[in-house]
């Protein structure tokens, strides 16, 4: 009788447990609570889903470095290829909704970093940087290569074309573009609308006009006239430029380690690797600042250990088409998180 009841009572406590367990798996799956926690103030409010955009089955994310977004909603997310992956397609390409509809970009395993898009003419085009075979390559939305270069050896900047990584391009307004040496030498180099080299400026250090690290570039357009902002991140700090070059002005403030911009509507977001998302004013002071998580030490976790709501290395970021933002982070199991504005 005694052991009867002691059997069923185990079975009550394993079965209980059981359920327990399902509800929690449930809610917490991935670390992302059943119902979305809320980010932000006033009217940058956004709810928060880690995992919105995972890959497909056989192929493992590396680190999630860098997305786009073209004009039909379709989103490109840039990775370095997990080491457990069957795949190893670079690119991963979903509709607007997060949904998985193909992948290419074998020749970016490992070197998948700075991924933008322009659209010219009546087509659009990716511009990746690769910090793997160190080359800027602009291909077709499918994948096919439009051309590719490597050291910029007009510039006498790179001796036997040593210490040159780029990480990310920006686009100017006469058409041409702007390539930064963010993981080499730390000098920006610029060409016109066909590739031709044009000049070089930047170069290490901390003084005006001299750059640490430029990770990432925008031609920011909110002012009376265009400037080149330049996440100067090892310098924790933005730097503006003119287009052609000459020191204008520093931002510091909300900066911790700035990795990349985009705007909309006046309003600039920056992914900073040091585990937050700012959003700064035309005037480039902080409107807020989205899930701090620093110090996360998370970089190396399990998915289980990552905390909800909070980021761990944002790498890059974007606002999709719909207002929401994207991010992209610095993790070696990759994690693309949406930030769906609360309307």
């Amino acid at each position: 009788m005694s052991e009867g009841c002691d059997l069923s009572r185990r079975q009550l406590l394993g079965r209980a447990s059981t359920v327990v367990g399902a509800v929690l798996a449930r809610r917490f799956s991935f670390g992302q609570p059943e119902q979305p926690l809320v980010l932000g103030s006033g009217s940058h409010r956004y709810e928060c889903l880690h995992d919105w955009l995972t890959p497909p089955e056989g192929m493992v994310f590396g680190d999630t470095q860098g997305v786009a977004q073209d004009s039909q909603g379709r989103i490109y997310v840039g990775h370095t290829v997990n080491g457990e992956s069957a795949s190893s397609n670079a690119i991963v390409v979903c509709d607007e909704k997060g949904k998985y509809l193909t992948s290419w970009g074998e020749r970016f395993k490992g070197g998948s970093h700075g991924l933008d898009l322009r659209k010219e003419g009546d087509e659009e085009f990716l511009y990746h940087c690769d910090t793997n075979a160190r080359k800027v390559v602009k291909t077709s939305l499918d994948g096919r290569v439009v051309w590719e270069m490597g050291v910029p050896e007009a510039s006498e900047k790179y001796k036997d074309g040593q210490n040159y990584i780029p990480t990310n391009v920006a686009f100017g307004p006469d058409g041409g573009f702007y390539v930064a040496d963010g993981y080499g030498s730390s000098w920006i180099h610029r060409y016109d609308k066909d590739a031709n080299y044009l000049g070089t400026f930047g170069g290490p250090g901390k003084e005006a006009g001299q750059v640490q690290q430029p990770h990432g570039l925008w031609v920011d357009a909110r002012g009376s006239e265009p400037l080149l902002a330049v996440a100067d991140r090892a310098n924790r700090r933005i730097q503006y430029f003119s287009l052609e070059g000459k020191h204008v002005s520093f931002s510091t403030v909300g900066m911790r380690l700035p990795c990349h911009f985009d705007v909309r509507e006046g309003v600039m977001l920056v992914p900073d690797l040091e585990s937050v998302v700012t959003l700064l004013d035309e005037k480039n002071q902080p409107i807020v600042q989205l899930g701090d998580g620093h110090p996360s030490g998370l970089r190396g976790k399990p998915r289980s250990e990552f905390l909800p709501g909070k980021f761990i290395h944002p790498h890059d970021a974007m606002f999709l088409r719909n207002g929401d933002i994207l991010v992209a982070e610095w993790v070696p199991i990759g994690r693309v998180t949406l930030l769906r504005r609360v309307r």
